[in-house]
């Protein structure tokens, strides 16, 4: 087979020498400057059509990735018994909302001193809703994993009472993106506290949050959504800017609601706590499916609160 490649290549060679000189020159020059018609427009067919393109390598990666990504929030869904893939939320505002004390929220002084609003729900008119949880005595390694895999997004709200046994389960979730807030050092009923008493709860968490997690935070919850006009004062003074409380506390086995007509709006932040069989009918991962699958059902996605304000 060789011997006839190598005939066939000479016999073509010799049909080429026969051809005349100035013909060749003039079949060449024909091929270049087709060539140089062709630079950057593609390849044309013989009625002069041009052929599709190839895609950028990256916009091919990146619809491949989204794929993946997709049916990786599929699998995980269907893992964890959900009834529905989580809604994913919208790209948060550009220009931030204009975050007020709610009507009825406010104490004597609260614009005048520039004291941290307390508010339930944030100005929005997409279908969201932000998920916030309390205290931190649950430590349940499956509600980890199971937030990460349908890349749910929550803010955290510690009490160092309840988080001391274990201050390396909540640098896990830092680590996963989730910010952690102030709930006070061991979850007093703040009224009945003195000014200096307040301060001290709220403060020496402070100190808690930047010693063990890098950080002094800007949200803080009173505990109960209980407060005063010292409560406020006293949390301004440890370089507090917010004091979101909720719209709706969901449970394992039910939903409460602040509003009359009991039902979710755009905005809403929600409440619920780390807690486990030793409180509940079931776990954390029974409450947040619960949760998701009323959300979902509804048209709401969960965002992140940080993002909106």
């Amino acid at each position: 087979m060789r011997a006839v490649v190598q005939n066939d290549k000479s016999r073509a060679s010799r049909r080429v020498s026969r051809v005349p000189r100035a013909t060749v020159v003039l079949v060449l020059a024909a091929l270049a400057a087709g060539c140089a018609q062709g630079d950057g427009q593609g390849v044309r067919g013989a009625a002069g059509q041009q052929a599709p393109k190839a895609p950028p390598a990256r916009a091919v990666d990146g619809a491949a990735k989204a794929r993946a990504a997709r049916a990786a929030l599929v699998a995980a869904a269907k893992r964890w018994g959900l009834e529905k893939v989580p809604l994913t939320a919208p790209a948060p505002p550009e220009e931030k909302p204009e975050i007020k004390a709610r009507e009825g929220f406010e104490v004597d002084g609260q614009e005048e001193d520039g004291l941290p609003p307390v508010f339930t729900t944030v100005p929005t008119e997409e279908k969201v809703v932000f998920l916030t949880i309390d205290d931190g005595a649950e430590k349940d390694p499956a509600f980890l994993r199971m937030m990460s895999e349908l890349r749910i997004p929550y803010t955290v709200f510690l009490t160092d009472e309840e988080i001391k046994d274990d201050y390396g389960y909540f640098k896990k979730m830092q680590a996963r993106g989730i910010t952690l807030n102030n709930h006070t050092l061991s979850h007093p009923y703040l009224p009945a506290l003195s000014y200096e008493e307040q301060k001290q709860e709220i403060c020496g968490m402070q100190d808690v949050m930047e010693k063990r997690y890098g950080k002094r935070p800007v949200l803080f919850r009173p505990p109960f959504g209980n407060y005063d006009g010292d409560t406020l004062r006293a949390a301004k003074s440890c370089g507090i800017e917010y004091a979101p409380i909720w719209s709706e506390e969901v449970y394992v086995d039910h939903w409460e609601y602040r509003e009359w007509d009991q039902d979710l709006h755009p905005g809403d932040i929600v409440l619920t706590h780390f807690r486990g069989t030793d409180d509940w009918d079931g776990t954390m991962t029974d409450m947040v499916r619960r949760f998701l699958d009323r959300i979902t059902a509804d048209g709401y996605a969960v965002a992140r609160l940080e993002d909106y304000l």
